[in-house]
């Protein structure tokens, strides 16, 4: 079976998985159904941002176990919410308005990630994987500040930051999906012109030079394009940490093929399945006992073991 034909099987399974999680026990549609459609609205927009990001991500690096998380936009995210908490309390406005608070989170990541490319490739020809080891740093260094911050703040009010540490697609908020939906294809539409080196880029750093490729050009672009993305993608529903790394490593074993042009289509098409396939579990087998981003963790954790035991054998 060729490429366009497993795509459209995911096309295909994606669609049936967002329209039983639709139409099931569809009683009082008429509140229901919009509540639902809002939730599938985050999850196709959060699904592609982090499947597209983790993607370009793991061919920028040249390696399938690194997720853009590593730059410590997670850790940042967590590290925002505690903070206000703990400095003006669960009842503030930047806690209570949803679009204060999404609109102050994806700043700070946004200028964190710029200010960390920024001073990181100021010299021609940087290592990318110094960026790497500067970020596990960074994320190290905000999860400390995270937990001694959550050890001295009120018990009551970290319930509230509890909340925040995980996903959840139960209280998406209209306004902020609007927005996210934006920039996503402001975006998207930016970052088109330069997957056409994706390919070429998966070679290594040398190879893609001396086919004429701009790479420092294109990957201080494509950098700044993958902390968007994880930044309003976080901001909107909170962190899914192994989420990107399972459906990409899904989609090259699925595809089997180096051109982007498939795999990002089917990382996607994928990660949709996952989110809305884990949402109904959440929602009609757990009945929200559980969060969704806890389910995808627990297994993507169990995926990358296996990754590493693979990469392992193989040396």
């Amino acid at each position: 079976m060729g490429y366009k034909g497993k795509i459209g099987i995911l096309l295909a399974v994606s669609v049936t998985a967002i329209a039983l999680f639709l139409f099931y026990e569809l009683n009082h549609w008429e509140y229901v159904l919009p509540r639902r459609g809002l939730k599938v609205a985050a999850i196709i927009v959060t699904g592609a941002a982090i499947a597209f990001s983790t993607v370009v991500f793991q061919t920028i690096t040249n390696n399938r176990i690194l997720t853009p998380s590593i730059i410590g936009l997670d850790s940042l995210y967590v590290l925002i919410q505690t903070f206000i908490i703990f400095s003006f309390g669960s009842m503030s406005v930047a806690v209570l308005n949803k679009n204060l608070n999404f609109v102050l989170s994806v700043i700070v990541m946004i200028m964190f990630a710029l200010l960390l490319f920024k001073l990181l490739y100021k010299k021609e020809g940087q290592n990318v994987y110094f960026l790497l080891l500067v970020g596990i740093i960074f994320g190290t260094f905000f999860s400390s500040l995270t937990t001694f911050m959550q050890v001295l703040i009120d018990p009551n009010e970290f319930l509230t930051v509890q909340n925040r540490m995980f996903a959840s697609f139960n209280n998406v908020n209209s306004d902020i999906l609007m927005l996210s939906v934006g920039v996503f294809i402001v975006v998207w539409l930016y970052s088109l012109r330069f997957i056409k080196y994706l390919d070429v880029l998966s070679l290594g750093r040398d190879q893609a030079i001396n086919l004429g490729v701009p790479f420092d050009y294109v990957v201080n672009r494509l950098l700044i394009v993958i902390a968007i993305l994880v930044s309003i993608s976080t901001a909107l529903v909170g962190p899914i940490t192994f989420l990107g790394l399972l459906v990409a490593n899904v989609a090259y074993e699925f595809l089997k093929t180096y051109k982007h042009k498939y795999l990002i289509s089917a990382a996607i098409l994928i990660s949709i399945i996952a989110l809305v396939g884990g949402q109904f579990i959440v929602e009609r087998i757990f009945t929200f006992s559980t969060t969704l981003s806890v389910i995808v963790n627990f297994v993507g954790g169990v995926y990358f073991l296996y990754l590493l035991l693979k990469e392992r054998k193989s040396w």
